[in-house]
């Protein structure tokens, strides 16, 4: 889906099927994006081929700002990676200097990983990088003291459904959006392939009580990959 031009929110706009940030760490780059400068303002061109979350907002039926968090809110985010995602929401969620007053709690198990994350949280602060299990909760829930507003998962390994369910009846306040990212491949084999898979994980979450709002298709950016846009 091609949309025209579209404000998101004063930080993210979409130019067809371009997504810009506003920059919230000036000139720099963080995985060799495209940038360019209007009104002495720094914009970042979001790869949607390196972020399933980018995927999904040009791919998405309904209006992609319904994706986003709320700048200024606590938003949990499993599978963090290296941060090129984790960045963009940043310039949305939190701004320059963090005058937004977010929280963007980034978990990931791998130590490459989350140097990556110490580098980007030191110059945007509200970043917030955890070493830790997306499946062990405890040991880091602490962070997460009055519940988060959002929450993103994309974990590759067998489980991510109930991994999300847990994670998003654990932390998440009524009317929260949950977005999972599955990577139909992780799962167990089924002989249906990955629609049966993802059929079944809709089968799934409508069990928890959580109400999907849309799935949405990334073949094309992620192949194999189905996005559940989720509220809870």
């Amino acid at each position: 889906m091609v949309r025209k031009n579209v404000d998101i929110s004063s930080n993210v706009k979409l130019e067809g099927r371009a997504i810009w940030t506003l920059s919230a760490d000036g000139n720099n780059k963080v995985y060799g994006e495209t940038t360019r400068k209007k009104r002495g303002d720094v914009w970042r061109r979001w790869d949607p081929y390196r972020s399933k979350l980018g995927a999904a907002i040009l791919r998405t039926k309904k209006d992609p700002a319904i994706l986003f968090p709320s700048p200024g809110s606590t938003v949990v985010y499993l599978g963090a990676a290296h941060g090129t995602t984790i960045s963009h929401i940043h310039d949305h969620l939190c701004g320059k200097n963090n005058k937004f007053s977010g929280r963007l709690i980034s978990v990931d198990i791998s130590p490459r990983c989350l140097r990556d994350l110490n580098h980007l949280a030191v110059r945007r602060p509200g970043i917030i990088p955890v070493f830790g299990d997306a499946r062990k909760l405890e040991s880091w829930s602490y962070l997460v003291p009055k519940g988060a507003d959002w929450l993103f998962q994309d974990v590759s390994q067998a489980g991510q459904v109930d991994i999300f369910i847990t994670a998003c009846k654990r932390f998440l306040r009524p009317n929260s959006t949950a977005l999972l990212s599955l990577k139909g491949a992780s799962e167990r084999f089924n002989e249906g392939g990955d629609q049966a898979i993802f059929l079944e994980t809709n089968e799934k979450l409508l069990n928890s009580g959580i109400k999907i709002v849309e799935s949405i298709e990334l073949s094309g950016f992620e192949e194999q990959h189905m996005l559940f846009h989720c509220v809870i």
